[in-house]
């Protein structure tokens, strides 16, 4: 596989050599993110205009994960001779678009429309932009540089997300997706300026003596990415639902998620300054941080005060998520970084689509309890039991960044995913 380079292409160094095209690409991120996840914060206002339950409106996030779960991989190789900055930009065309449409839809059908718009340009722009920041820079960055970007998505729930909400309460649904339709097209723009061009450059060496391991610690990466997000979005998805449950006023709803959104920066920037020295101790911890938030909303609940301790400790843990699964999956080498961004980026939307639809469903149905105890919780726990193996987290998940062989460790593998679990109250 090879791509035609783009003009002038950018020579990779170090993170404040990147800084310009790494920051643009952390703003759009930050305005992918608010667009795909949007709707959860004005889930009830949406549904109570267009005429379907609150559960019927939930597909909106449903469909659109599963367009770009369905997308990522077959986009990405029918563009993959194109220039990638040119790709980038329209996938931010898309985006203005598909907010433009869903802004102005007179029916439920037209929102659909409008967002499947979005679901396509967002099944490329995960994938381009994954690749993308690791190109920006040498490869014993690729952690630091992918977490920075990754910040623009917590940014999201920290501020595009919540303020969304509060603006879609205050004044309409439709102003907000206008809003974030202005932000799109000014975004465009600012990358256009800021974003270096990037070559794209040969696939690997088919006959490589390492290129069966290296295609299966890929393929384990992406498993267990799916199944991590799988266990967050079957509560994120209705997290608005559970705070109206838990008591929580409507005007309260787009507080509580910018401050869920603000906490996972504490993860982010953890996760910035781990992950290019000790990613599989970093990995477990953050995870361990998920399974003891989303186990605790659901022993706390109805418990107003219960519920959002429990999701605060459950946003520091998520926040760390995304960069993690994105730098092992680029230090496994199984495949150009294009593919490897389209593999995440489609494993991370089953995840999200599967929590979403019909089973996440039953938080808004059953009960809040059962969703997060009995959905949420055990996946991200089954991932923490399969890292700390040494067969499986050895070699996927090493101890310290390189090609998938770990250094030699004081202890073994176990024993140190056994302290870090008790280090944070939770036994496997």
């Amino acid at each position: 596989m090879t791509g035609a380079p783009d003009v002038q292409a950018w020579q990779p160094g170090t993170v404040r050599e990147a800084a310009g095209g790494i920051a643009a690409l952390t703003i759009a991120t930050f305005l992918a993110l608010t667009t795909e996840m949007l709707p959860v914060g004005v889930l009830p206002a949406m549904g109570h205009e267009l005429g379907v339950s609150e559960s019927i409106a939930g597909l909106l996030v449903t469909v659109y994960a599963f367009m770009v779960a369905a997308l990522a991989i077959p986009l990405t190789l029918w563009t993959r001779r194109l220039p990638r900055k040119g790709l980038l930009l329209g996938t931010l065309a898309a985006y203005t678009a598909a907010n433009l449409v869903v802004a102005l839809a007179p029916t439920f059908a037209v929102v659909a429309a409008g967002r499947a718009i979005g679901g396509v340009a967002h099944a490329l722009f995960f994938s381009l932009s994954i690749a993308y920041g690791s190109r920006l820079v040498a490869p014993a960055f690729t952690g630091r540089a992918l977490a920075i970007v990754t910040a623009g998505a917590s940014a999201g729930f920290v501020l595009g997300v919540p303020l969304s909400t509060v603006l879609g309460t205050a004044v309409g649904w439709r102003v907000a997706f206008g809003v974030l339709a202005a932000g799109c097209a000014l975004t465009l723009l600012l990358v256009a300026f800021l974003l270096p061009a990037v070559s794209v450059e040969p696939a690997g060496d088919g006959a490589h003596p390492e290129r069966r391991a290296r295609r299966g610690r890929l393929a384990a990466v992406s498993v267990t990415n799916a199944l991590v997000y799988l266990g967050q979005y079957t509560v994120y998805t209705y997290v608005a639902v559970i705070l109206l449950a838990a008591g929580l006023s409507a005007a309260g709803v787009g507080p509580v998620l910018l401050g869920i959104g603000a906490v996972s920066l504490v993860g982010t920037w953890y996760a910035g300054v781990t992950l290019d020295r000790r990613p599989r101790s970093s990995l477990v911890l953050v995870l361990v941080l998920m399974v003891v938030g989303l186990v605790a909303i659901g022993l706390a609940f109805p418990n107003l005060f219960g519920v959002l301790a429990a999701s605060a400790v459950w946003g520091i843990g998520f926040g760390a998520v995304a960069s993690s699964f994105q730098t092992a999956a680029i230090r496994t080498r199984g495949a150009t970084p294009d593919l490897i961004g389209a593999l995440v980026n489609a494993t991370a939307n089953i995840g999200i689509g599967g929590g979403a639809g019909p089973r996440g469903a039953g938080v808004a149905g059953a009960g809040p309890r059962r969703g997060a105890g009995g959905g949420g919780g055990p996946r991200p726990a089954g991932v923490v039991a399969g890292i700390c193996r040494r067969q499986v987290g050895a070699a996927v998940f090493p101890a310290t960044p390189g090609s998938g062989t770990p250094r030699p460790e004081p202890r073994p593998p176990r024993a140190r995913c056994r302290q870090v679990a008790s280090s944070t109250t939770f036994s496997r």
